[in-house]
């Protein structure tokens, strides 16, 4: 039990307040700052990887300048800001002798916090929606932090028919036509392959309902670049546009998109391109590379994240994912590694 007089306990809660209060660039450089000094202080994987860089807070005058830590240290160390028992841990999927990235959530409320303020940002009150989900390799595994979203989304939209749906589609089908039928507000979430066998099954013609995609295709099928899904899907469903949500399990913030692929950060959630090959040099908006993140949520674990993903920023702070690399290594990721 952390005592609530503890100094560092003071300055977290401190910082977690100001996080979801950021209502400019200005208020977002200034936590930022604060929060990367709190965890080169506090977080040893990172501090260590700041030492061998040689970059310390003093050295730092423009947020672009913090080091991002790449994202496969969460596969090797634990990587978190405070030495707490865990609310929960999150763990990705991966195939037979995969090594997984696990995150030690050890604040989980802000977690809870930055999902659910991010779906109002972006979609309004959730007791509006009715939640359906279709989810099923996440659901087969412990460890999904989208399942724990969706979960409690599905919870607090306090309709009776918000649920999630495994092999039972049949009952999916018709409740999905019944409520876009009665004008209720829908929203349907589900991975990229149980959409596609969805779709494969049944056909729709919806004008109530939200189709937002995961992403991932987790082997069932042949990847495809996100245009032609979004135009199978939209055939399939009968809707003009496919919705998106970007999140990992090293994150504590997702990205939407309401369409074309382009998504939008919540406003504590920043996306910066970088060279693929250096998670330190960062590329001008509109040129392909890959994808940095700053996720101030993450704030017990490290906010600053070189990612696996390929995408392109925009001058307005949107962004698109065009795909992965195709090589697992990112120059400056062995500096810890063994």
């Amino acid at each position: 039990m952390v005592a609530l007089n503890n100094p560092i306990f003071a300055r977290t809660m401190s910082l977690k307040s100001q996080i979801f209060d950021i209502k400019s660039k200005k208020m977002f450089e200034n936590v930022a700052f604060s929060v990367f000094k709190y965890q080169f202080e506090h977080n040893k994987v990172y501090r260590s990887f700041c030492d061998l860089l040689y970059k310390h807070p003093s050295d730092i005058s423009r947020i672009e300048d913090i080091p991002f830590l790449p994202i496969q240290f969460f596969k090797s160390h634990s990587v978190v800001s405070q030495r707490l028992s865990p609310d929960v841990v999150f763990s990705s999927s991966g195939t037979t002798g995969q090594t997984t990235s696990k995150h030690e959530v050890t604040d989980v409320s802000i977690y809870e916090m930055s999902y659910r303020r991010a779906f109002d940002h972006f979609y309004g009150n959730i007791e509006e929606y009715t939640i359906l989900a279709l989810l099923p390799s996440y659901l087969e595994r412990q460890g999904s932090s989208l399942i724990y979203m969706v979960d409690d989304l599905i919870t607090r939209s306090k309709k009776k028919t918000s649920g999630f749906y495994l092999d039972n589609v049949d009952e999916l089908a018709s409740e999905l036509r019944r409520l876009d039928a009665q004008g209720e507000r829908v929203l349907l979430i589900g991975v990229s392959f149980a959409l596609l066998d969805f779709v494969e099954k049944y056909s729709f013609n919806l004008n109530n309902t939200i189709i937002m995609e995961t992403g991932g295709m987790k082997g069932r099928r042949k990847e495809l670049i996100r245009a032609d899904l979004h135009a199978i899907l939209c055939n399939g469903f009968g809707t003009n546009l496919i919705h998106s949500e970007y999140g990992m399990t090293e994150l504590l913030s997702q990205a939407y998109s309401k369409g074309n692929g382009v998504f939008e950060c919540p406003p504590w959630m920043k996306v910066f391109s970088r060279d693929p090959e250096d998670p330190l040099h960062l590329f001008p908006d509109k040129k392909t590379g890959g994808v940095n993140i700053i996720d101030l949520a993450n704030l017990n674990s490290c906010s600053f994240i070189a990612t696996q993903d390929l995408g392109r920023t925009f001058e307005d702070g949107t962004f698109e994912i065009l795909g992965r690399f195709d090589h697992s290594d990112i120059r400056g990721c062995n500096l810890l590694l063994g």
